[in-house]
């Protein structure tokens, strides 16, 4: 199993691949509809549930173990207190064999830490579990995944992102923000007039890297690409030799916001 942790600080008061703020119940009815209808094309039979995870919290942090394939999306609201809702898929050779391998999954939780157990996997029979998590605007998170996305909406705070083989998909955040895929795209779209906090840096090895800017955003956009193509709307003056890195001051400078990738291209976008 791969380890995603979420450690929590919560201050004072109160995404690109799309991240919205819609209802709980909404995104769920989404979710079970995709599933019920086999929208991964896989042939197995299936079964599918959503639960919500109780939760109490005894200290400042939270551990939540995603698995090999789960993704995690992190949603900001204006409670004070976390939810966690989880997603389960599992795969068999027919839907009643399906049913019985979800029936065996728990999701548990013992005040600091959220984590899922079931049955053994072999042959064609295979579980998932990710995880939406909503949370005070104002928080730390520290994610990882492996074989999943991540998603961070509308939060500011000290954020540490990791997957393997997923994207990382940011909106509205803010705060000390490192976020990291081997293979997966970087998608950021940024609101307000600057950044609050510290700044980002995003890195990709294998994927593109996409940032919606609004037009009179305030920041210094770092970016680079090792083999892609690089393009922005923004107007951009040089001197001698044009590469595939590009520092641009925006309207007067501000905190800096780094975003590259080794294999992909990069696209400035103004919003």
């Amino acid at each position: 199993m791969r380890r995603l942790i979420l450690a929590a600080a919560l201050l004072a008061t109160p995404i690109a691949g799309r991240l919205n703020a819609q209802s709980p119940e909404t995104d769920d009815e989404r979710w079970l509809a995709d599933c019920r209808n086999g929208g991964w094309n896989d042939d197995r039979g299936r079964a599918c549930e959503v639960r919500v995870v109780p939760l109490k919290l005894s200290g400042r942090a939270i551990e939540v173990d995603s698995r090999e394939n789960g993704s995690v999306r992190v949603v900001a609201w204006d409670g004070d207190s976390v939810n966690v809702t989880a997603h389960i898929q599992a795969n068999a050779d027919d839907d009643d064999a399906a049913r019985a391998v979800l029936k065996d999954v728990r999701i548990n939780t013992d005040g600091r830490r959220i984590f899922s157990e079931g049955p053994h996997e072999w042959r064609r029979e295979h579980w998932y579990v990710s995880y939406v998590l909503r949370v005070p605007r104002r928080f730390d998170l520290d994610l990882e995944a492996h074989n999943g996305s991540l998603g961070v909406n509308g939060v500011t705070g000290r954020m540490e992102l990791r997957t393997t083989n997923g994207s990382v998909n940011l909106v509205d955040v803010g705060g000390d923000v490192r976020a990291h895929t081997q293979n997966g795209s970087v998608r950021v779209r940024l609101a307000g007039t600057k950044w609050d906090g510290r700044g980002l840096d995003a890195v990709t090895q294998n994927g593109s890297v996409q940032l919606g800017i609004p037009a009179d955003y305030a920041a210094v956009i770092e970016t680079e690409t090792v083999n892609g193509r690089l393009s922005t709307d923004f107007p951009v003056t040089l001197q001698g030799r044009i590469g595939r890195h590009l520092t641009l001051p925006l309207n007067g400078g501000g905190a800096t916001l780094r975003a590259t990738t080794t294999n992909g291209s990069v696209t400035l976008s103004r919003r």
